[in-house]
């Protein structure tokens, strides 16, 4: 995979699994394995790792953007070949491991992530989806864990947690439990997709919906993304910290400038990291 740096304004090699394109503001990250429906390989979620590491200092990205490539899947779970090589049960911990690291790196980025679902986002797919901050969907779209009707293995710890805290208890049992698949709408109902849009104005609805993130106040984007992410390991916010950080900002200051004339705030294009 290329570096995002060396990428901007063009996609990676189409041969690559992981393709990277950036347009101004927003990375988006295109998963390219269309003829498998985008199945993750080993080499993605290590790709996924060091994408993590690469943009966790990089100030000048404000949105990331995760999608499939093709209009058929974001992602339709793992690619089958990866378990003929398992022995023992130890492999599957380890592998488990391996993709809890993989989605962690994304959940941890700075930036607000974005994932784009086209058509299927099961097994892995749905996994990158609810490990980040906002979802949109088309549509057509379905979503879940199809695995006891399938390969009949099971989720870790993590990847349970992160889409209990999307879909809630209930359907993530019906999902997992009854190996159903789950429509659009009923996601949308439940408040774990964000945006919904027609399949053909799918792409206008996140051109759209990226822009505006990417023009919004970094400070509050980045302080929310940071005390919600404490909350939910149970560790201390910090709040105090970002409140400071926030209300002693610039951004913050012009903004307010800004309001009591009646004028409209224009924030700082960049993240602020420290």
């Amino acid at each position: 995979m290329r570096r995002p740096e060396e990428s901007a304004g063009e996609p990676s090699d189409a041969g690559n699994e992981l393709l990277v394109e950036r347009t101004d503001r927003v990375l988006t990250v295109t998963l390219n394995r269309p003829a498998k429906l985008n199945a993750f390989t080993l080499d993605m979620f290590a790709a996924l790792i060091d994408l993590g590491a690469q943009l966790r200092n990089d100030p000048t990205v404000r949105v990331v953007c995760f999608r499939g490539a093709g209009s058929r899947a974001l992602a339709a779970g793992a690619d089958i070949s990866t378990f003929t090589e398992f022995t023992s049960g130890d492999d599957g911990v380890r592998y488990e491991a391996t993709v809890a690291r993989a989605l962690q790196a994304v959940s941890d980025l700075p930036q607000v992530t974005l994932a784009v679902i086209r058509g299927l986002a099961v097994g892995g797919g749905l996994a990158l989806a609810t490990a980040c901050d906002l979802r949109i969907a088309g549509t057509g779209a379905r979503v879940g864990y199809p695995i006891a009707g399938t390969l009949g293995n099971c989720l870790s710890a993590p990847v349970l947690r992160r889409c209990v805290a999307v879909f809630g208890d209930s359907l993530v049992r019906e999902m997992l439990l009854t190996a159903r698949l789950v429509d659009a709408q009923r996601a949308y109902a439940a408040g774990a997709i964000n945006e919904l849009a027609d399949d053909d104005q799918l792409d206008a609805a996140v051109n759209a919906l990226t822009t505006r993130l990417a023009g919004l106040a970094p400070g509050t984007q980045l302080a929310t993304k940071r005390i919600l992410a404490a909350l939910a390991a149970g560790e201390d916010p910090h709040d105090a910290d970002e409140m400071r950080k926030v209300y002693g900002s610039k951004d913050f200051a012009a903004a307010v400038q800004a309001f009591m004339s009646k004028g409209e705030p224009r924030f700082s294009a960049e993240l602020d990291l420290t």
